[in-house]
C-alpha cells in the first residue's frame, strides 16, 4: 500500500478538508470582499504592507507577488519587532496594512497592527479566529473559515489564507478571469489531494538536507514546504528562489543531493526547467512538480491559472509530507518543542 494512503493523523484529516473550507470561504466572504474591493478601487493605496509570522508569513510572500504583479502597488513585509521591541511608529497614511494570522493573538502582531492603524493605515486582518484580539483591532476583519485546526502544523488554514488573498485581489482588480479561476479551486483541491507523490516519499525517506526551490507566485509555497519538512519530518530544508539558489547555495548541490522544485504556468517555468535539468545532470535527486525536465522525477500536478497552481501544489505536498513523516518514524502531529500558538513579543 502506498505511504500516501489514508491516515488518521490530525494533519492528514485537516489538510483533506481544504476543498470544503475554500468552498465555504468563497461564498461567505464574497459580500465583504466585494465591498473592500470597491473601496480599494475608489481610493487606491500608495503601498501595501503585510504582517505575519510562520506559515502566515509565507502566505504574505504569496500576497506580495500577486499584489505587485497585478496592481503595480509597492508591497513589503513589516518587521513586527519595530513596533513590539523598538516602539517605533511609521507613517502609514494611504497604506493598506494586511495582517495574516491563524490565532490573532500574537503580541507582536497586535502591536504592529495597532501601530499601523495609529499611523493612518487601512488595516485588514485575514484570521481564522473570528473573536480574536486582531479581528477586534482592524478596520476590516476577513475570517478564513478554516474551522478548528488542532494539528501543530498548519495546513487548511494556510490554504485558506492563500485563497482569501486571491479573492481579495480579484475583487480589488475586478478581475473576472481570476474570479472564474478561483471558483474552480475547491474541485481542483480535491483532485490535488489525490495526486500520488509516493516517489517523493521514497526519495526523501533517508534524506538529511534538502533545498526547496520555486520562483514568483510559487516562492511562498516553497517557504511553506520547507517549514513543514522541518516541523513534521525532522528534515533540514531550506527554501530558495530559483534566481537566488544559483549563487552561494548552488555550491552544495552535488551527486545525491535532494531538491524539491515547484513550477507554475507562467514565465518562470522555462528557467526552473533549465535549472532542474542542470541539477539533475550533476547527479542531484530532483523532484519537480508543475513542469518536466531531463533527469528529474516528475510529481503529478493539476493544471490551472498560474496564480492557482501553487495552492494546488501545496495541497499535494501536505499529503506527501504527512506520509514522509510516518515513513521516517515520526508523528506529524507532535513535532518536538512546538506549540500551536506562538506568542512572540
Amino acid at each position: 500500500m502506498s505511504a500516501q494512503a489514508s491516515d488518521d493523523s490530525r494533519m492528514f484529516l485537516e489538510a483533506a478538508e481544504a476543498s470544503s473550507v475554500v468552498r465555504t470561504q468563497l461564498a461567505a466572504n464574497a459580500p465583504g470582499l466585494r465591498e473592500l474591493g470597491f473601496r480599494l478601487r475608489a481610493n487606491p493605496p500608495r503601498a501595501v504592507v503585510t504582517c505575519a509570522r510562520g506559515s502566515s508569513d509565507h502566505a504574505a510572500t504569496y500576497a506580495r507577488y500577486l499584489i505587485e504583479a497585478h496592481t503595480q502597488v509597492l508591497t513589503s513585509s513589516a518587521a513586527p519587532s519595530v513596533s513590539s521591541i523598538y516602539d517605533s511608529n511609521t507613517d502609514m497614511r494611504g497604506v493598506l496594512f494586511i495582517a495574516i494570522s491563524q490565532s490573532g493573538k500574537s503580541p507582536d502582531l497586535l502591536a504592529a497592527t495597532e501601530s499601523a492603524r495609529a499611523g493612518g493605515a487601512l488595516c485588514v486582518a485575514l484570521c481564522n479566529t473570528d473573536d480574536s484580539p486582531l479581528m477586534q483591532l482592524v478596520d476590516v476583519g476577513v475570517p478564513l473559515h478554516a474551522g478548528a485546526e488542532r494539528s501543530v502544523a498548519a495546513t487548511k488554514s494556510y490554504i485558506a489564507s492563500l485563497s482569501c488573498i486571491v479573492q481579495l485581489l480579484a475583487n480589488w482588480r475586478d478581475d473576472a478571469a481570476l474570479s472564474a479561476a478561483l471558483h474552480q479551486l475547491p474541485d481542483q483541491l480535491t483532485r490535488a489531494w489525490e495526486c500520488d507523490w509516493q516517489p517523493a516519499v521514497d526519495s526523501l525517506r533517508e534524506a538529511v538536507n534538502l533545498f526547496v526551490v520555486a520562483r514568483g507566485f510559487g516562492l511562498g509555497i516553497a517557504q511553506e514546504a520547507a517549514l513543514k519538512l522541518k516541523e513534521t519530518c525532522g528534515l533540514h530544508a531550506e527554501a530558495f528562489s530559483s534566481a537566488e539558489v544559483k549563487h552561494g547555495p548552488m555550491a552544495l548541490v552535488r551527486a545525491g543531493f535532494p531538491l524539491l522544485m515547484f513550477s507554475q504556468a507562467d514565465d518562470t517555468r522555462a528557467g526552473l526547467e533549465e535549472l532542474a535539468a542542470e541539477f539533475a545532470a550533476r547527479g542531484a535527486r530532483v523532484l519537480l512538480t508543475g513542469a518536466t525536465a531531463r533527469g528529474a522525477t516528475a510529481l503529478p500536478s493539476i493544471a490551472a491559472h498560474a496564480v492557482i497552481e501553487p495552492i494546488l501544489q501545496i495541497q499535494s505536498f501536505y499529503r506527501m509530507a504527512n506520509a514522509l513523516a510516518r515513513a521516517r518514524g515520526l508523528d506529524p502531529d507532535r513535532p518536538p518543542h512546538l506549540h500551536k500558538v506562538t506568542e512572540t513579543v
